[in-house]
């Protein structure tokens, strides 16, 4: 079957086509690791798994790159604010490699709880500026660059003909005010840095520095993503991924830069995923709605439930976090995982003829652009047969999890310590199930689940778990 996915290049669903037949090239883009991630950011990741998990399930071979950002960017996407490294410095009074290594660290150990599969390369900017100054030295040779006053190296817009057409930018309509501050430098508002000047930059004071032929000083945040990408995939390649917030101006300033010192196509498909709301807006690092995974955790959840709620949200489509939606989410998954333990007792075997109808309405979903809610639903379609064997229903868990990876495959019974209280109503139900007193048998397993415990009665006997 066709994987089809939205390219945000041609704003529709288009049949993936790789570059080299049976591999995939991948980018995503990665932390700035000056803080810890949050809840908002770790959606970002939780899509590009998916995204990979389906690439592999179709039979591809992926190769992925991630970026770490531990220098250049700044507080603002665009030429402003002050950068975020430093900020870190003043804040914890650390070097920044010590900060970079301490968040970096915490971001994949965040990636590891929630199932995220790790990159195959993790390239950090600091190791990387030489392959960052030799392509604006590309870029610059193919006439695209000007040296502002200050000294710092600009990217000329106005030069590249398609510059904006990612985002639907309407340069001609782009004015000098229309931003709350303006380097004076730039010959055009669009314009952006590919390297900041120690000695003229309004940044002073910066503490990571490297020589380069236009004198001491650091890259700009977004030639990293080219350069790596570039270094690693090769000059075009297959998939370039990140959230909507990077449509207006970070993937346009990639886009241009690498096209300019190439001279040929950079990316043939564009994926991003809509932001996690908290409250009126999205979550960010910058404002009150800073929720991290360990949050989650001190709350009792279980990291998993995270990302069972993501699975519940079409990756294009705004997903609003409350605590309440948070606990729904758990409630779900607790009933599934005991659904799931329940058909691990039981060996019974039918193969209907809705075991086949399951599995192609499942790959027809995954692929129709990820449609993750309608594959889930399919999921508790299965788990609900009363028809469909137990074997069979355990074939198909364990096949759709390669995609949900809710760790359904390796879930075991947990050893319970029973309640003295329980234990007597466990008792007074076996001996109604004896007199086939059905009803108060029933009553007392109601009166069990109400006290936190669920049951399931198996040839082997009654099971006892915590619901």
């Amino acid at each position: 079957m066709e994987l089809k996915l939205y390219n945000t290049w041609s704003r529709k669903k288009e049949t993936f086509k790789p570059i080299k037949k049976g591999h995939v090239s991948l980018y995503t883009c990665g932390p700035t690791v000056y803080n810890f991630a949050h809840i908002g950011n770790l959606r970002s990741y939780l899509f590009e798994d998916i995204l990979k998990r389906i690439l592999l399930y179709d039979g591809f071979k992926v190769k992925h790159v991630m970026n770490i950002t531990d220098v250049g960017h700044l507080t603002s996407d665009e030429d402003e604010g002050e950068d975020k490294m430093d900020l870190a410095v003043k804040r914890e009074k650390k070097t920044p490699e010590q900060i970079a290594e301490f968040y970096a660290s915490s971001f994949f150990s965040d990636l590891e709880k929630l199932n995220i599969i790790q990159p195959d390369i993790k390239c950090k900017a600091t190791e990387h500026v030489k392959d960052m100054i030799h392509l604006i030295e590309r870029i610059e040779k193919n006439g695209y660059t000007y040296v502002g006053k200050n000294g710092n190296v600009y990217f000329d817009t106005s030069k590249f003909k398609d510059y904006g057409k990612l985002a639907r930018l309407k340069l001609d309509q782009q004015k000098a005010g229309a931003r709350t501050e303006i380097d004076q430098n730039k010959k055009h508002p669009r314009d952006f840095v590919l390297w900041f000047s120690e000695t003229g930059s309004k940044f002073q004071g910066h503490i990571q520095k490297w020589d380069s032929p236009w004198g001491i000083g650091w890259p700009g945040w977004h030639v990293e993503c080219s350069a790596m990408s570039m270094k690693y995939l090769g000059d075009h390649f297959d998939m370039h991924c990140g959230g909507i917030d990077h449509i207006p101006v970070h993937h346009p300033n990639e886009i241009a830069q690498s096209e300019a010192a190439t001279g040929k196509k950079w990316v043939n498909y564009w994926l991003h995923n809509e932001f996690l709301i908290l409250g009126k807006g999205k979550m960010a690092k910058s404002g009150k709605n800073f929720i991290t995974l360990q949050v989650l955790i001190d709350k009792g959840f279980d990291p998993l439930d995270y990302r069972y709620l993501n699975l519940t949200a079409h990756y294009r489509s705004k997903l609003n976090f409350t605590w309440e939606a948070l606990e729904n989410a758990k409630s779900s998954f607790d009933t599934m995982k005991n659904i799931v333990l329940e058909i691990k007792s039981k060996k019974d075997s039918n193969k209907t003829k809705d075991y086949d109808k399951y599995k192609e309405n499942f790959i027809e979903e995954i692929n129709d652009d990820m449609n993750i809610p309608r594959a889930l639903a399919i999921l508790w379609k299965i788990l609900r047969d009363k028809e469909l064997g137990n074997k069979e229903k355990l074939e198909l868990i364990v096949d759709f999890d390669k995609i949900f990876c809710l760790g359904l495959k390796d879930l075991k019974e947990e050893k319970v310590d029973v309640p003295k209280d329980i234990l007597e109503l466990l008792n007074k139900r076996e001996e109604a199930r004896k007199n086939k007193d059905w009803a108060v048998a029933d009553k007392l397993r109601d009166e069990i689940n109400k006290k936190g415990y669920v049951l399931s009665d198996t040839k082997e006997g009654t099971k006892v778990r915590k619901n």
